[in-house]
């Protein structure tokens, strides 16, 4: 396995489509189904990247990359936002709160796979 990834959205199409993806590069795959699940499975889990979706019920991508910086265990993990909303506004609330990169939606699965890559160290292709 080239690096562990959690994956966090409430849509079950997008979370399988982005799993398989990444699945299919080598990686290792968990789900969570949305805020409170991703703070719980990333301390058991310990991935290496976070892809976040921002609008989520119970616990939005916000708050979630918020108290993953906050968090001992959890503030150095490499985080990815995954949104439709890719406003200028957004891009720098996600900088304010120490994410690591924004994707967004709907988004070339390739160039998903690129960025996970560079967020995990890994080189591009292979």
């Amino acid at each position: 396995m080239l690096a562990r990834v959690l994956v966090v959205d409430d849509n079950e199409v997008i979370r399988q489509l982005i799993s398989v993806n990444l699945q299919l590069e080598g990686f290792e795959v968990h789900t969570a189904v949305d805020g409170e699940d991703c703070l719980e499975q990333a301390a058991e889990v310990r991935p290496d990247v976070i892809t976040l979706d921002v609008m989520m019920p119970r616990l939005d991508g916000w708050v979630t990359a918020s108290r993953l910086r906050e968090s001992e265990e959890t503030h150095d993990m490499k985080v990815l936002l995954i949104t439709a909303r890719a406003q200028g506004d957004d891009v720098k609330r996600g900088q304010q709160i120490g994410v690591d990169g924004y994707l967004t939606k709907p988004f070339e699965p390739t160039e998903l796979v690129r960025i996970v890559r560079d967020l995990a160290g890994l080189p591009q292709g292979g």
